[in-house]
């Protein structure tokens, strides 16, 4: 009997053991992969199993994975500090992974992660430079697979700031390259990357027609691409109902009311019953109550956004449709001529909007979304002018200076606005006609090479021979004269310096360049500043800022980098003196310069925000 225990103990723990098995082959890894990918949007909890089934891998690079996708799925659950200890601890694990390809592969993986985390979290730049870092890593570890969806990605970045034309061009070229590469793809991983091309391309289309409503064929482009994504989208759920929903946008759009309305009943259908799908329902009922109300179906309108408030209020999730649904519920109680309600719901709208606005960022989008909502307000303000005699005497004074408040922000910032933009306009036009006088007077001599390197001893002879040439230096700061072949020599070599962007180094400093070109420091000052009429210093700065201009004004990209990125970039010890710099030559700060070349390049867009959902 008691053998017979012993035996049963020990199968149960075997049982156990192996159920907590500390190995996976390959291929389970890639299947688990592949489930978290195809359920990261549509069922959180399924993701995180296979995840935390990962992780119990003794293998490192399968731990990386595995932590590095729950650090996204806490985001997702808006859980960023759980979110941002998972990504350390997984870049932790990073460091116990020989160098090599699997190791960059993996690093990617994570920038990857990282950077839809960062969107999670409205932070478009980190999350770019995350998208950028990881593409060149894929590129350089031959995954084409991640190569495109961090191209797709960064395509999706462009969107949201309203580089509406580069996000389709980018996508067209991604879609046309992942048909190349088909042969790579397992079937269903290429129909859900072809889903969400697709669908990208239909946001891309229908954000640039909200831009430009002018512009009619942008809307049919994308009708087409979300068919297109519902073909690809049969067995999958999420990118299914985003196109539907979307297609149900498109015929309210163009006004055909009633086949807004029978898309948007089929997608209330499909989301009903699916508590990973409640955002999506959520959405729906908010459709429909904006589409019941422009059909003057205003007692239906309410069923609606009454259960969309509902909602907001149990589950806290997106509330720009609960903010919208306050806006529609007091025009609709102003049509009844309740006093009481209509008051009530406008209020509720001013202040969720505020509200909504502390949490706002600097984004393109977020900007345009302010200045549509201006209109809005307005008329919700009109409204509860309408029942003035209902409301006390304290919230009219708290709205007139709130008003007096925002007009004199707004006039001040306006005038700050101006007299940036003329600068910063002046700057752009004279980069754009002439370079700088000394960078055009060292181009004529562009055919220059960099010297060769010498010797100590070499050196030595060099200056020797310097000495018999005909130039005299009084050291004491009476004078110092040089011949013409001298000075033109040290012309030549700094122009070839120039010519190969030596002055973006750290240590493009006077005594490094004079060493560099086999001169003295004495020499060197003297010619730039006989040259120049500045010192060294201010040579090499100018250069370095002159270099951040061009390429803030030609290379859309390079504006997205941090100042602290840019700085480093050209030279600069810290984005405090590069910025000074900046500053001393151009009388604005980068952050000015930048923010009115993207105002710029993308005047008269509007911004929406985009879902970053089915990025994976």
């Amino acid at each position: 009997m008691r053998l017979s225990i012993l035996c049963i103990a020990f199968l149960i723990s075997a049982v156990g053991f192996s159920q907590n098995g500390t190995s996976l082959t390959d291929k389970q890894y890639l299947e688990l992969q592949d489930q978290i990918r195809s359920s990261i949007n549509s069922d959180i909890k399924s993701a995180f199993v296979s995840a935390n089934r990962i992780e119990k891998s003794d293998n490192y690079i399968h731990k990386v994975f595995a932590i590095g996708a729950k650090s996204y799925l806490y985001q997702i659950d808006r859980d960023s500090v759980r979110s941002k200890q998972c990504y350390l601890a997984a870049y932790k694990l990073l460091d116990k992974i020989p160098s090599g390809s699997e190791k960059d592969k993996n690093e990617a993986y994570l920038l990857n992660f990282g950077g839809l985390s960062e969107w999670k979290r409205s932070d478009f730049s980190g999350a770019l430079d995350c998208f950028l870092k990881g593409r060149e890593l894929s590129k350089k570890a031959d995954d084409l697979i991640q190569f495109v969806k961090f191209n797709n990605n960064i395509a999706l970045i462009n969107s949201e700031v309203g580089n509406y034309k580069l996000a389709i061009k980018a996508s067209k070229e991604m879609e046309a390259y992942t048909n190349k590469i088909e042969y790579l793809y397992t079937g269903d991983q290429f129909i859900r990357s072809k889903s969400n091309l697709n669908l990208n391309l239909g946001t891309f289309y229908e954000k640039y027609y909200s831009s430009n409503k002018s512009k009619k064929y942008l809307l049919d482009s994308a009708e087409y691409y979300y068919k297109k994504a519902l073909y690809y989208s049969k067995d999958l759920t999420f990118n299914k109902i985003n196109a539907k929903t979307n297609l149900g946008n498109i015929a309210f759009e163009k006004k055909d009311l009633q086949k807004a309305k029978n898309i948007y009943h089929e997608v209330l259908f499909l989301s009903k019953h699916d508590s990973n799908l409640i955002k999506e329902y959520y959405t729906a009922l908010y459709d429909l109550g904006s589409l019941c109300f422009e059909r003057k179906e205003y007692e239906e309108s309410l069923v609606y956004f009454q259960k969309v408030d509902s909602i907001y209020k149990i589950k806290k999730i997106e509330n720009i449709q609960y903010v919208n649904s306050n806006y529609y519920q007091a025009k609709i109680y102003n049509i009844y001529g309740d006093a009481e309600k209509a008051s009530t719901f406008s209020k509720t709208y001013i202040e969720s909007y505020e509200e909504n606005e502390l949490k706002l960022n600097n984004e393109a989008y977020e900007v345009n979304l302010k200045l549509n909502h201006e209109d809005v307000k307005k008329e919700m303000l009109d409204i509860q002018e309408k029942y003035k005699d209902d409301i006390l005497l304290k919230y009219v004074l708290i709205g007139f200076l709130l008003c007096s408040v925002v007009i004199l922000l707004y006039v001040k910032s306006k005038r700050d606005k101006k007299k940036i933009n003329d600068r910063v306009n002046a700057i752009i036009e004279a980069y754009k006609l002439q370079q700088p006088e000394h960078k055009s007077a060292l181009a004529e001599m562009d055919e220059m090479t960099e010297p060769d390197e010498m010797t100590e001893v070499d050196e030595m002879a060099e200056v020797g021979k310097e000495e018999e040439k005909e130039y005299q230096v009084k050291r004491e700061g009476v004078s110092i004269s040089l011949d013409e072949e001298k000075e033109n020599e040290i012309l030549e070599k700094l122009a070839a310096l120039e010519k190969k962007q030596y002055y973006l180094k750290p240590d493009f400093t006077q005594q490094a360049v004079a060493k560099k070109i086999k001169t003295n420091t004495t020499y060197l000052s003297y010619v730039v500043n006989k040259k120049f009429n500045k010192s060294f210093s201010e040579y090499s700065n100018e250069l370095k800022i002159n270099y951040v201009i061009n390429e803030m004004i030609t290379n859309p990209v390079y504006r997205k980098y941090s100042t602290q990125a840019i700085a480093e970039s050209v030279g600069f010890k810290n984005a405090v003196s590069f910025t000074k710099s900046f500053n001393k030559r151009t009388g604005v700060t980068p952050a000015q310069f930048v923010k009115r070349l993207a105002a710029t390049s993308s005047a008269g867009t509007t911004g929406a925000a985009s879902t970053n959902e089915n990025r994976l």
